[in-house]
């Protein structure tokens, strides 16, 4: 029996492969639209419970200090700024962390010893937050509070830095929050940034060192440079996490509704009040006002990883030279 045509058969080919070309295509974009399907059914639903405190308060909800359910007073302005100022403290001390980290692995360390970091600091980033939280809570903060006291002692005094290091009631402070996020955070944005950094072209880190740079300065003048728009959109997705994190900041945080300039201070936070007050919220309006909380904070969240994904396109544009 007289086999079919050669081109017959390549027909056959390249029928199949446009057939599964098509069945993949079409289950990426599915898988994508299901993604913006949740995420808007999220938003809704959000959005839906929370209008009833929304209604009743209006922006006052988002301005107002002021948190006494007993008295129908409901203000989750200092919730938002707890909320901010532990993720700005996380972000300023995990950043030179997370870069030194990502530098010393792709531009220092023997090849030895290269995995065994990225192993270790993988196994950092997959850590229960509560574990984090349990460290902060019996063992750091105590020992902060010490720390915190000098601290206070030496610039308590001192005009404008002295509102910032101001008095000490325990360890349990939005920096020792702060500190327990950059902890958590480190992680992530050093994996970025390493993965980042090792795509800076070998011909611009040789060329900077043949030109007689030494190695600093080649980082600085050739590596950086190249990889600052992704360092910065893993930052900022550090960020996105550090604002999201509910019980480890809850532990450590100190549960007090407060505006204040002094980072020793007890506070709270947007997640944390949701986790600790979400179980004895009888009312509608408590309920309500809570589920606003978990809206804003999500809100927050998106706005952070679309500047993330914006930057990083950027950068991806001007390395193009496309910008």
């Amino acid at each position: 029996m007289a086999s079919p045509p050669i081109e017959l058969h390549q027909a056959d080919l390249r029928g199949g492969r446009r057939t599964a070309d098509r069945s993949f295509k079409l289950v990426t974009v599915l898988a994508g639209v299901f993604v913006l399907v949740i995420l808007a059914l999220i938003t809704f639903t959000l959005a839906d419970k929370s209008a009833l405190i929304l209604r009743e308060t209006g922006l006052s909800f988002f301005t107002e200090s002021r948190w006494a359910p007993a008295q129908g007073v409901y203000g989750a302005a200092a919730f938002i700024y707890g909320t901010a100022l532990t993720a700005l403290i996380a972000v300023i001390l995990a950043v030179p962390v997370s870069v030194g980290i990502a530098l010393f692995i792709t531009q220092v360390a023997p090849s030895w010893l290269k995995r065994p970091l990225v192993s270790l600091i993988d196994l950092v980033a997959v850590m229960p937050s509560v574990v984090f939280g349990l460290w902060g809570i019996l063992y750091f903060a105590p020992k902060l509070h010490g720390f915190f006291t000098n601290l206070n002692a030496w610039f308590g005094d001192v005009p404008v830095i002295g509102r910032i290091f101001g008095p000490v009631l325990s360890g349990r402070a939005f920096v020792t929050a702060g500190i327990i996020l950059a902890v958590m955070i480190i992680p992530i944005v050093s994996s970025i940034a390493r993965e980042v950094i090792e795509t800076t072209p070998e011909t611009d880190r040789d060329g900077a060192l043949a030109l007689g740079a030494t190695r600093w300065e080649m980082i600085t003048g050739a590596v950086i440079p190249h990889s600052a728009g992704g360092i910065t959109g893993g930052v900022m997705l550090g960020l996105g996490r550090a604002m999201g994190e509910t019980i480890a900041a809850a532990l450590v945080i100190g549960s007090s509704p407060v505006i204040t300039a002094n980072i020793f201070s007890p506070g709270d936070s947007l997640p944390a009040v949701i986790a600790f007050q979400w179980g004895e919220a009888t009312s509608d309006e408590k309920r309500s006002a809570l589920i606003a909380m978990g809206l804003t904070l999500f809100v927050l969240t998106i706005i952070v990883n679309l500047l993330a994904t914006w930057i990083v396109n950027r950068s991806l544009r001007r390395m193009r030279g496309t910008a």
